[in-house]
């Protein structure tokens, strides 16, 4: 069975939600990254019931929607189904099987990405055309435990080469966004950058500042 053609990613940066991260509303934290030009939140809480993640998500994507920005679930491709959700983000270990499940499930021209923590995760989710994969801990972090040490520039550097884009997660500073991209990140993830932020859409700016190279300090 031949891989699918893998769609663009739509953003450079993709905005990860944690609604532990403030004490201010998840959806209230989304509005203020979209509203500084993020256009890509991966839905990660997943410590919720069933039915309070589901409203969540309806709510969640319905900003999306509203600013025209991208929604990909994370972990459950019903879901990102119901909700007509533009991806799923799948999780480490995650079989060629379920991948192909999961393009299936979506709508057409839905993104599947899958989370990785070394080669073995990547081989799998290019040969199953998946769309992209984030490769974490890229740095140390206290959200990413249990995954092995930090992979470091050098990690990203020889795994940004073995066949799909890879997002760099985990760690990751502004200050090192443009080095990250320097070693053959096609993008970077970012949960408690943004969602930790007093100022979250100032946050976002930077990041995407950082990015572009546009930022002074980059």
């Amino acid at each position: 069975m031949s891989a699918p053609e893998r769609r663009p990613l739509p953003s450079p940066l993709l905005v990860v939600t944690d609604r532990h991260g403030h004490p201010r509303p998840l959806v209230e934290t989304v509005q203020a990254v979209l509203a500084a030009g993020a256009r890509w939140i991966w839905l990660r809480d997943k410590d919720m019931a069933a039915d309070d993640r589901h409203r969540l998500a309806e709510a969640v994507a319905e900003c999306v929607r509203t600013a025209g920005g991208v929604l990909t679930v994370g972990g459950d491709p019903a879901l990102a189904a119901r909700l007509g959700a533009d991806g799923v983000h799948l999780p480490g270990g995650t079989t060629e099987e379920a991948i192909r499940a999961a393009q299936r499930v979506l709508r057409p021209g839905a993104l599947v990405g899958i989370s990785a923590h070394g080669p073995g995760d990547l081989a799998v989710a290019a040969r199953a055309g998946a769309d992209y994969a984030t490769l974490s801990p890229t740095f140390e972090t206290a959200s990413k435990p249990g995954y092995g040490p930090a992979l470091g520039l050098a990690g990203l550097r020889e795994m940004a080469g073995i066949g799909l884009p890879v997002i760099a997660l985990g760690g990751i500073a502004p200050d090192a966004v443009p080095a990250c991209r320097a070693a053959g990140a096609a993008g970077i993830a970012i949960m408690g950058g943004v969602m930790r932020a007093a100022d979250p859409g100032a946050a976002t700016r930077t990041y995407l500042d950082r990015w572009a190279g546009t930022d002074a300090r980059a």
